[in-house]
């Protein structure tokens, strides 16, 4: 998506703001000693593929793996004694209930944590483990959230909101306040975006500190909520993303004026990119990533001129990557740079064929992972048969030249990668 600038405002605490510096400023002091202060690394590498100085704060180091401690541990210490010997609610599939179960734990405070029924199992143990009560209900958020709500209400709960609540966004905030302390030349932020807490703390911090930092905002394209309500869009939101913890359909009431006024431009980014960047984060970085922690580079992928020779902090927000779904990643990326490789052989249905094959295979220094034949679904003839041969190479140039050894045997050879 190309430029276009939002922001307003290239101060901190304008009249009548929702959320101050001051407000930081004193969220930092409150949950400091009780929330990691995360590491802000220079990445050499990623640093010389984009041409720039990409700086990474491992937020995906909090002890929950998220960013959602800050915001959560802020509005739990603001709590009344009442409110806290009642207990809090919250709705959350992921990071934000594990923060608000495992801070009120910490704090003696009752939680309870709503989760919709599809949540998976290894979410819903983590947040139980860290203390809460889970109750699953409903088949999508909006439906864990009303119920939340009717639940807090009868039951006197104070509801802490995943984004949209003034003392959140200062904890969220807090991030910003040590990134430019420990790079003060930083030029650009690129924050994800979900409901917003997170880029509205951010945005508020970093240009108080400095007016003329640059503050971009990263949306899936799949979810592209605050972008459409920013832009006045009405770009579709649907399916399944790699990012679904900022997979919000409905951004904030107090987070999207702020963003408005102060983040300088949203970009989206495709799913690929979002696969691409959770797979260089973990080759690269040797960090696991989650993909709405990626989106930040995701983003450097989708517009790397507009990074070019500047200096961008990226925020690797949360690694609760689901493991399965993590080598499925990082597989179709392997078969995206020609490293693992379907062939479709054409071969004549006699002996010996598969053995020709896998010696031209092993001639070329090729690694075979599997194969199959397949003799019915087929428009060969009789007697013929598809060889489906799953094959390990270095790179693009090496795959080049199996096929190359394949054809000059006479077959004739199909290569099938991961969509780009």
């Amino acid at each position: 998506m190309g430029s276009k600038r939002m922001g307003k405002s290239g101060g901190g605490g304008g009249n009548g703001q929702a959320v101050t510096l001051t407000d930081i400023e004193a969220a930092a002091k409150a949950i400091a000693g009780a929330v990691e202060e995360t590491d802000c690394d220079r990445s050499r590498t990623l640093s010389k593929m984009f041409d720039a100085n990409v700086w990474l704060k491992r937020e995906n180091l909090q002890f929950t793996g998220a960013f959602k401690e800050r915001g959560a541990l802020n509005r739990l210490l603001a709590l009344t004694g009442g409110e806290r010997a009642k207990g809090v609610i919250a709705m959350s599939a992921g990071n934000h209930a594990q923060g608000v179960a495992y801070h009120a734990n910490r704090l003696g405070i009752p939680a309870f944590i709503v989760m919709p029924e599809p949540t998976p199992t290894v979410k819903v143990e983590n947040t139980r483990r860290n203390g809460a009560t889970v109750l699953l209900k409903g088949t999508q958020l909006e439906e864990a959230a009303e119920f939340a709500h009717a639940y807090g209400r009868e039951n006197g709960l104070t509801f802490v909101h995943p984004y949209d609540d003034r003392l959140v966004i200062a904890g969220q905030g807090t991030i910003a306040l040590e990134m430019m302390r420990e790079v003060a030349d930083l030029d650009v932020l690129v924050v994800p975006i979900g409901g917003g807490g997170l880029i509205s703390g951010m945005a508020i911090a970093a240009k108080a500190v400095k007016p003329d930092i640059e503050v971009i905002g990263v949306q899936a394209r799949l979810y592209p909520s605050m972008y459409n309500a920013v832009r006045g869009e009405d770009l579709p939101m649907r399916g399944d993303t790699l990012a679904e913890g900022i997979a919000v359909k409905s951004p904030g009431k107090i987070t999207t004026p702020i963003v408005r006024e102060f983040v300088d431009d949203i970009l989206l980014v495709s799913e690929v990119q979002l696969e691409r960047a959770v797979s260089l984060l973990i080759n690269i970085e040797k960090t696991v990533v989650e993909g709405a922690g990626a989106a930040g580079l995701a983003a450097m992928i989708a517009s790397p001129e507009r990074f070019k020779g500047r200096n961008v902090g990226l925020v690797l927000c949360g690694g609760n990557i689901d493991t399965r779904l993590l080598a499925s990643v990082l597989t179709r990326e392997l078969a995206r740079q020609g490293c693992l490789t379907q062939l479709t052989i054409d071969i004549p249905d006699r002996p010996g064929q598969l053995a020709t094959v896998s010696a031209a295979i092993a001639q070329a220094e090729a690694n075979v992972v599997e194969v199959y034949h397949q003799r019915v679904f087929t428009d060969l003839p009789a007697k013929g048969a598809e060889l489906h041969v799953v094959i390990e190479t270095r790179d693009r140039a090496h795959l080049q030249r199996v096929i190359a050894g394949l054809e000059a045997r006479g077959y004739d050879v199909s290569a099938k990668g991961a969509p780009e």
